[in-house]
């Protein structure tokens, strides 16, 4: 989970230089094309006109440049910080989703190999079936016939036990990722109402109401609302996709524990 949290801080920080390198650009961009007009009137002339036009503007401007300027229109100060809480949310989304993944198994098959194993080798064939086998279940199994010599009392109270043990262990991370989905829509909130200030003390200072001195911290308002509104969004698929996954897999479990005891209580007879 390091090594992921380290990756997607490494892109995080990646997005940021290319959004300073472009702004950084824009300066000296600019002189060139006043240093062209000046030499050449007429390609001045042809570049207004492609300005002007709004189709060339539309297909010129590409969707990481579009993203870059918003993301700075909105203003550093808030859109990092929600930025920030997006890509940790998707570091523990990512990492549960991979967890999950490995932890599910093939359950009908198992069993079938470990009650094979069992009827054949003894519990000790069973137990290195499930020792050979990765998943909360496999490690259900091998408690449980651990325990079979001291009674199936013995072995139905290390099944349950563990298997709190393992639910736990699948629900690892969750409440990051609750609070991540519930603080990114609160810091773009935030960001806009400190843009609806800033826009009231520039009609104060200014002694006038003028749509351009409520346009810039309106802009700041509405883009961190709606960075934050999208990070929630994403987040929120992502956490209803692992808890949907934790419950098959706990359901399974249950299933299995059954299926254990019952298969250990024809075994003793």
């Amino acid at each position: 989970m390091k090594k992921l949290f380290l990756v997607l801080a490494v892109a995080a920080l990646s997005f940021s230089t290319a959004i300073a390198q472009d702004a950084a650009a824009a300066a000296p961009a600019e002189e060139a094309t006043v240093e062209n007009a000046e030499a050449a009137p007429v390609a001045e002339e042809a570049v207004v006109e492609e300005a002007i036009n709004p189709e060339v503007e539309i297909a010129g401007e590409s969707l990481h440049h579009v993203l870059m300027q918003k993301f700075l229109e909105g203003g550093w100060g808030w859109m990092l910080p929600i930025l920030i809480v997006l890509v940790l949310g998707l570091a523990i989304a990512i990492e549960r989703i991979l967890f999950l993944g490995l932890s599910t198994i093939n359950t009908k098959k198992f069993i079938a190999a470990v009650e094979k194993a069992l009827n054949e080798g003894g519990i000790e064939a069973a137990k290195a079936v499930c020792r050979d086998t990765k998943g909360p279940i496999a490690s259900i199994y091998w408690q449980g016939l651990d325990r079979y010599e001291q009674g199936l009392d013995a072995v139905e109270k290390a099944v349950v036990s563990y298997g709190s043990v393992q639910t736990g262990q699948l629900e690892s991370g969750l409440g990051w990722l609750s609070l991540f989905i519930a603080l990114s829509p609160s810091l773009g909130f935030m960001g806009t109402v400190v843009g609806l200030v800033q826009s009231f003390d520039s009609i104060q200072a200014a002694g006038d109401i003028s749509p351009a001195l409520v346009a810039g911290g309106m802009k700041v308002a509405l883009l961190t609302t709606l960075l934050g509104l999208i990070a929630a969004m994403v987040l929120q698929v992502f956490y209803n996709y692992v808890i949907v996954k934790i419950d098959g897999i706990v359901n399974e479990m249950e299933d299995a524990s059954i299926t254990l005891m019952d298969i250990l209580t024809v075994y003793k007879k």
